[in-house]
């Protein structure tokens, strides 16, 4: 029995890469049967004859996506670009909401910060300030901030996103030559993808670690999913601010809230704060139906 990660499925098959070969593998009828179905990302217990490979085991994931399908991510990496095209803030809010819910770690890289003249991303730096994410500014033109992407993709598995344009080819084939994601890119147009494939890759990185090269993410859209009184579980900014007078508050019109407080003391973002209170007005109105 082998172990393994899987990089690629497609049409039944499955790619497992043990780190000694890769071996092209079908899942034992067992995962239909228990309505499993293997991700690009997991774990798996092979077994090798020669004719074929088979999955015995998936092992229990440290996360998920849906769309992409794809599991134990260790992070995301969120490229915007500073300017052309300029930071599309409601995709941003809405990417880093996402990737909360599904508990993945974010890293935001604003991209193109050379053509930025006025410097208008220290904006988008400043509000990601109060929140525990880490930014890396860079610039392919200028080859700045490069070296803290290498390191940052380093040993982990990394997917990688953005709207098209944001140069996260560019970026990437900095990083290693010749590497160059077919997609990864985030519609405007969130609810209906731009892309015909659907199908997710693990690319391995000479400094260690793999990318994923994705089919773009066509759900960022979670209000069904969310009852309004956990909503500020996806806001980490709020976590050492929940001092308020009442145990259950929504840090809306309550008195005494200790997140208003944090706000009014700039403790917390004004984007960030506003952003929640619609989301939650969002969620009240579909409560009421």
């Amino acid at each position: 029995m082998k172990i393994g990660v899987i990089t690629k499925g497609i049409g039944g098959f499955y790619y497992i890469d043990t780190g000694e070969d890769v071996y092209e593998c079908r899942a034992r009828g067992k995962f239909r049967l228990e309505k499993i179905t293997p991700l690009v990302g997991d774990i798996a217990d092979i077994e090798v004859d020669d004719r074929q490979g088979y999955i015995l085991n998936i092992h229990p994931r440290t996360n998920e996506m849906i769309r992409p399908a794809i599991a134990n991510v260790d992070q995301v990496m969120m490229v915007f670009a500073a300017k052309s095209p300029d930071i599309n803030m409601s995709l941003l809010q809405k990417f880093l909401l996402y990737a909360e819910y599904v508990r993945i770690k974010i890293i935001v890289c604003i991209n193109k910060i050379d053509l930025d003249e006025n410097q208008d991303y220290k904006a988008v730096v400043e509000m990601l300030s109060t929140v525990p994410y880490s930014v890396i500014l860079t610039s392919t033109k200028q080859q700045i901030g490069i070296e803290e992407l290498k390191a940052a993709l380093k040993n982990k598995t990394t997917v990688f996103a953005g709207p098209s344009g944001a140069g996260k080819s560019s970026l990437l084939n900095l990083v290693q030559t010749g590497l160059v994601l077919k997609t990864g890119d985030l519609s405007k147009k969130i609810d209906r993808g731009t892309h015909t494939t659907r199908h997710a890759e693990l690319i391995n990185l000479e400094i260690g670690g793999r990318v994923a090269d994705t089919p773009g993410f066509t759900s960022l859209e979670l209000l069904n999913n969310i009852e309004a009184e956990k909503l500020q579980l996806l806001f980490p900014e709020f976590e050492q601010h929940t001092n308020c007078k009442f145990s259950r508050c929504l840090h809306d019109t309550e008195p005494q809230c200790g997140v208003k407080a944090a706000l009014h003391e700039g403790y917390i973002s004004k984007i960030r704060y506003e952003y929640y209170i619609s989301l939650l007005k969002e969620l009240k109105e579909i409560r009421r139906y």
